[in-house]
């Protein structure tokens, strides 16, 4: 059975006005069960992340201030977010959902999580909408308790996973893949494993072409245990922040090739969610309902 991350808490309000879609969070579980895709059964509510979890990913004096809400002026404002007590408990519970969709991975395959993918989370600070790195926690746990060895995390965010290369920049049991455009957030990117920056307008063909270019040369240099999915769909082109111009079927071949390569290789795998900034909310989270659609498709 596919097991999916969800609570009430992924759906924190925010000022009126505010870009960030917090709705998808609500309205995304029930396109997948108003469709059929899933019922109630395939929902799980999760715990919240330990904080000596949190501490694997995370330098202890930012957690500490993140925790009891000290943050700088400037710190928060590169978050993005205003910092609420409810905010940074939405993060750990977050976390917390992407390291039990991992282990539920491990058990059928496949897992998700409705939210996570927060990659511009670095370990000693926030940006971009993102406080604390959830895939950074969940792989921390998964080594932690022996239970796999090497993880690859490929990042098809828009945006660079800036957060992801700078956690994991000298563990070489973590490869750290990012395809994101080249001129888009953050202007100064860190260094990944593989970045593959790519132009302003790229489309279907260049961007699926570069795709599978890109996996093939990690498959060569990386024999990964474990596969982390950030399934970010501001890569179409009706992406208010993302610059480049998918269709809705670019994105869901792009999700056909992670995850029929998951299947093909026999590695688990769980999938956070990511941006997605549309004009049109049904667009955003029909884009996001095709990796649910493909996971039941391809693993059950």
């Amino acid at each position: 059975m596919l097991h999916i991350a969800w609570s009430p808490e992924y759906c924190h309000p925010l000022p009126t006005g505010h870009r960030f879609p917090m709705e998808k969070y609500e309205l995304l579980p029930q396109q997948l069960m108003y469709e059929g895709t899933v019922d109630e059964s395939n929902f799980f509510k999760p715990k919240p992340a330990s904080e000596g979890l949190i501490l694997e990913a995370h330098d202890s004096d930012y957690w500490n201030r993140l925790n009891s809400l000290q943050l700088t002026r400037s710190e928060e404002r590169a978050t993005g977010f205003p910092l609420s007590r409810a905010l940074v408990d939405r993060e750990v519970l977050i976390a917390g959902g992407s390291v039990e969709a991992a282990v539920y991975a491990m058990e059928n395959k496949i897992a998700m999580n409705i939210a996570g993918g927060t990659h511009h989370a670095y370990s000693n600070r926030g940006e971009g909408f993102c406080l604390l790195n959830d895939q950074a926690i969940a792989a921390r746990y998964l080594q932690k308790k022996g239970l796999i060895q090497k993880i690859l995390i490929i990042d098809l965010d828009v945006h660079q996973g800036n957060g992801t290369a700078e956690i994991f920049k000298d563990d070489p049991s973590v490869f750290t893949f990012s395809m994101h455009g080249a001129k888009n957030y953050p202007h100064r990117k860190e260094k990944s494993d593989l970045d593959v920056g790519l132009e302003d307008g790229t489309s279907d063909k260049e961007y699926l072409k570069t795709l599978n270019i890109s996996l093939d040369q990690i498959l060569n240099r990386f024999e990964p245990d474990f596969i982390m999915y950030q399934s970010g769909v501001d890569v179409l082109e009706s992406d208010k922040l993302g610059r480049l111009s998918l269709t809705m079927e670019g994105v869901r071949m792009r999700d056909d090739i992670i995850l029929s390569l998951s299947k093909e290789l026999g590695l688990p795998m769980i999938c956070s969610m990511g941006g997605g900034y549309s004009e049109k909310i049904s667009q955003i989270i029909e884009a996001h309902s095709q990796v649910y659609r493909l996971a039941q498709e391809i693993f059950f």
